[in-house]
């Protein structure tokens, strides 16, 4: 084989839902409803964790990144998705899906350290609470957000793919640019690119998942030496609602790049690829700030202060007029 890129393909079309072409509009007013709730629901909790003193410690700290990221993340994805949805299919130049490919897996990879640093850190919260703030100090809590941004793995996966060759066809049957279908569309040999991307899966998504696991199970057997009933309830209800987000999301990501190579249908990982890349980014806000006690708190606090700047400004420009 000559070392010259014998890719002849320069664009895919992405083919998003059209075996459901009776519900498109349907499916697009959901979706665009859901990525509205989940920009709003970020936005708002980095805005409300930076304006108040009183959540800067290292929980929010991590949450404002998390919500952060999952702006950039969904953005990666929703909006091609709709794109798909109102044409019918939507061409994507090569470059650009590498692009999207790149950033999918960056944001991806990134998400599930951050989700296990946040784990580590209730941990050390419930099981070590006196020694807190010697384990979690603020410079051990930006090294860990600076750990968990720098070791995003997007580059190697999307350089790997973007050397094999494609020669026709060009349709992708998903509604964005993933590894499994690029892989099936490619002519060339990719059993070393399926093999990288294995192992990279079981280093960042299996790890991280077990590590969060360990957490919670240290965090429940300590619950457990609660006196309090209530005080029991109320963890309970609070990780067992975080951990539930957090299976969801590793447990469609590993069902999808850590299995063996034969494919599922599409429609099967249409369905899954949901999942991680719409509904959990929506259910972040609301597991980890809305239902926090303090975060609603802070959130009147914020409000009252906003609007109550608004209203002088409306008085003042009233006198001037």
């Amino acid at each position: 084989m000559s070392s010259q890129n014998l890719s002849t393909v320069t664009e895919f079309q992405l083919l998003g839902f059209q075996n459901l072409l009776e519900w498109q509009t349907l499916l697009f007013i959901i979706f665009l409803f859901i990525y509205f709730l989940t920009m709003t629901g970020n936005i708002v909790i980095i805005v409300v964790v930076s304006q108040d003193q009183r959540l800067h410690s290292p929980m929010y700290t991590f949450l404002k990144h998390l919500s952060f990221l999952e702006i950039w993340y969904t953005s990666t994805i929703v909006p091609l998705l709709l794109a798909t949805l109102v044409s019918q299919g939507q061409a994507i130049s090569f470059h650009a899906c590498i692009a999207q490919l790149y950033f999918f897996v960056f944001f991806g990879a990134t998400e599930c350290f951050l989700l296990a640093v946040m784990a580590y850190d209730r941990y050390l919260a419930i099981c070590s609470p006196l020694h807190y703030s010697f384990l979690m100090s603020p410079e051990i809590c930006t090294k860990l957000v600076a750990i968990s941004w720098l070791t995003g793995v997007g580059f190697l996966p999307s350089l790997m793919i973007s050397k094999l060759d494609f020669c026709g066809p060009n349709q992708i049957n998903h509604f964005f640019c993933d590894l499994p279908p690029l892989m099936q569309l490619s002519c060339s040999s990719v059993y070393v690119t399926e093999m990288v991307i294995f192992i990279l899966s079981i280093a960042v998504l299996c790890i991280c998942f077990i590590l969060t696991l360990v957490s919670y199970v240290f965090i429940v057997s300590s619950v457990l030496r609660i006196p309090s009933a209530s005080g029991q309830m109320k963890t309970f209800s609070t990780c067992g609602s975080h951990l539930a987000v957090v299976t969801i999301y590793y447990g469609t990501m590993i069902s999808m790049y850590v299995r063996p190579s034969a494919p599922l249908s599409p429609d099967i990982n249409k369905i899954i690829s949901v999942f991680y890349t719409v509904v959990t980014p929506l259910l972040n806000p609301v597991i980890y700030s809305l239902r926090n006690k303090d975060f609603k708190n802070a959130l009147r606090k914020v409000m009252r202060r906003n609007c109550g700047i608004y209203g002088v400004r409306m008085k003042e420009n009233l006198f001037i007029r």
